[in-house]
């Protein structure tokens, strides 16, 4: 979210709990929606931990989210190797998520079934890009928030509780990048170790590519996307390019996007401060 105060560096985090959660929870209850319902809570508690460090201890808060990004990685490779692989069938087979095919405009012909023949999870985007995107910077909760970020002293004269603020909209963005992990297994994958291999980061370039708004870090994200189906595809036609250069396409894109694409962006300008109260 734009002009929030919070550099979210421990998305990377956030995706892999949820995504771990929920394997596990819709891999025990035999239900791939309770999985999509549980992992939003995931990514929450990890939003929760960046925010006590980061708002009420202040510390930096490049190094909290690199720090829980660790932790996160570190404790799901345990559980991983304890607990999942000694009861796959129970803990990491999860169902998966249908297509939910839309009428009518499914049946149109190209668009149809690239837009509108997906499971919940991409029309959930659909719907949360739209409101974000209204919320942020056409309602009076937005306005509160960018104010936060971008001018907390002035906010504060005028009454608005800059660090609750902080605390609200910082989880509530770590429970969409949890609901974002549940993405990457709706198809059914079972959780591997690291299994979201860099896409927090990722996911971080596209809002700077975006300009800290919904639908610009829809747009950056689709230019990723792009990139790594390009190397799925290469890789799978048989390219003479070694698979270890095409393992590396949607990074380079990520690299060359922010370092010349983007041009001048000004950031929040409270951005990775605290605000003393």
């Amino acid at each position: 979210m734009r002009a929030l105060g919070i550099i979210n560096i421990a998305i990377e985090g956030q995706l892999l709990a949820g995504a771990f959660l929920a394997v596990v929870v819709a891999s025990t209850t035999g239900n791939p929606y309770a999985g999509l319902l549980a992992a939003p809570f995931a990514g929450a508690l990890v939003g929760l931990g960046l925010a006590l460090f980061a708002i009420r201890y202040r510390v930096d808060q490049i190094i909290v989210g690199v720090v829980l990004n660790v932790l996160v990685i570190g404790l799901t490779n345990y559980l991983f190797s304890t607990v999942l692989t000694n009861n796959p069938q129970e803990l990491n087979s999860p169902p998966r998520l249908p297509n939910l095919p839309v009428p009518l405009l499914a049946d149109i012909p190209v668009l149809g079934p690239v837009l509108f023949d997906h499971p919940l999870t991409v029309y959930l985007m659909y719907v949360g890009v739209a409101t974000l995107q209204i919320m942020v910077f056409r309602s009076r909760w937005g306005l509160r928030m960018r104010a936060a970020g971008e001018h907390p002293k002035a906010a504060d004269t005028v009454g608005i509780k800059v660090n609750p603020t902080r605390w609200r909209s910082t989880v509530l963005g770590s429970a969409v990048a949890g609901l974002g992990g549940a993405a990457l297994v709706s198809a059914g994958l079972a959780f591997t170790k690291e299994l979201t291999s860099g896409r927090g980061y990722i996911a971080l370039a596209a809002m700077i590519l975006g300009r800290w708004s919904p639908k610009g870090a829809l747009a950056a994200s689709l230019f990723f996307g792009l990139a790594d189906a390009l190397r799925r595809v290469l890789n799978n036609t048989g390219s003479p390019i070694p698979s270890e250069l095409l393992a590396m396409l949607p990074y380079l894109a990520t690299i060359f996007a922010v370092a010349g694409l983007v041009g001048r962006v000004r950031p929040p300008a409270a951005e990775g401060v605290p605000y003393p109260k």
